[in-house]
């Protein structure tokens, strides 16, 4: 009679496996960057200026930030 082997997880398939899962999730996620990259900003928006020195988050900083001179 053949001995039938134990249909146990040993290390070196556990590992096989592991890598195998991580390139599935990879490439699942490949179209996800290219989503979020297509959504970014264009050239235009991203030379507008954003600093407004006359907002009141502004004035409020520097006149919580003065120090004497």
């Amino acid at each position: 009679m053949k001995r039938e082997r134990k249909a146990t997880l040993g290390r070196r398939e556990f590992l096989r496996t592991l890598g195998a899962g991580a390139t599935v999730a990879a490439a699942a996620a490949t179209p996800l960057a290219d989503d979020a990259r297509a959504d970014s900003e264009n050239n235009d928006q991203k030379r507008k200026a954003r600093y407004q020195p006359n907002s009141q988050e502004v004035q409020t900083f520097y006149r919580v930030n003065r120090y004497p001179s």
